[in-house]
């Protein structure tokens, strides 16, 4: 990992950049639209949204605007959404991933995502993806919030194995075991969160990392992720801070800075717990 372009190969062939941008609780309007325009300007290549953000007409405006600006085509980007909870189901799915494109005003996504691991609906929902896959209108499928039970019952009857696991992981939760387990079966972790939504900013053990390398505690957190090869999408709408987070590429963590910040793991969650969650 080099540079922003830099993309992890997924099980299916398809390239994903290492780090984009996050767009979580980030409304509808002009915040958003620049947001996603200054990304793509600044270098960034890959943009994640969801259904239930209900802002994926602006991250579509951000998306046109970013590729005139910089003279690039849509093929140069790479696009994520999700599917909510209400729409799991085989009908229902196939039918959200539609609204997602017309929304996004986009012909295909390069991955869509099950949200959430709704019992009882997310298999059925898993069927959807395949289709969409099989019939070309999307380039990769995978899951998000899955514990390895969730990915073992899926992979009882899927035809095919899900490419991402997004998840909620930083310092204070590094999933150590979902991790390997992912690495075993060839799905690529990716981090949600991986700021833990600012919570670890004045961390002791990461300002003394920080200020040894000349960076911030974001940047230190970043390549953290990236030095454990998961795909990272920290979320920001000012212009100097996506610049910032994207300032990863010029240094790297020995190992035993990757031992320290590992050591900060609480097993602490910000966002619901996968195995326990109603809606």
């Amino acid at each position: 990992m080099k540079s922003l372009q830099d993309t992890a190969v997924l099980n299916n062939g398809a390239k994903m950049p290492w780090m984009g941008l996050g767009v979580f609780q980030v409304k509808e309007g002009k915040e958003l639209v620049d947001a996603v325009r200054t990304a793509i300007v600044k270098g960034y290549r890959s943009i994640d949204t969801a259904a239930i953000y209900e802002n994926e007409e602006s991250v579509g405006k951000g998306i046109k605007e970013g590729l005139k600006a910089v003279g690039l085509k849509r093929d140069d980007l790479f696009i994520t959404s999700k599917v909510w909870n209400s729409d799991l189901g085989y009908e229902e799915t196939l039918a959200a991933y539609e609204t997602s494109l017309k929304k996004l005003d986009l012909e295909y996504l390069d991955l869509y995502l099950i949200h959430w691991p709704v019992e009882g609906k997310y298999k059925e929902a898993w069927k959807a993806l395949e289709t969409l896959y099989k019939q070309g209108k999307v380039k990769a499928i995978g899951v998000s919030n899955f514990q390895i039970h969730h990915l073992e019952e899926l992979m009882k009857n899927a035809e095919i194995v899900p490419v991402v696991n997004q998840v909620e992981f930083h310092p204070r939760l590094i999933q150590k075991d979902l991790r390997e387990y992912c690495q075993e079966h060839n799905i690529q972790l990716e981090a949600w969160s991986p700021l833990m939504q600012g919570k670890l900013l004045d961390n002791k053990v990461l300002k003394e990392i920080a200020a040894h390398h000349q960076k911030s505690v974001a940047q230190i957190i970043i390549r953290w992720d990236l030095q454990h090869q998961v795909i990272t999408i920290p979320k920001s709408t000012k212009p100097e801070r996506i610049a910032e987070n994207a300032a990863v590429f010029d240094f790297s963590l020995s190992k035993e800075e990757m031992k320290r910040i590992d050591e900060l793991n609480e097993n602490t969650r910000i966002g619901p717990d996968p195995d326990h969650f109603d809606f």
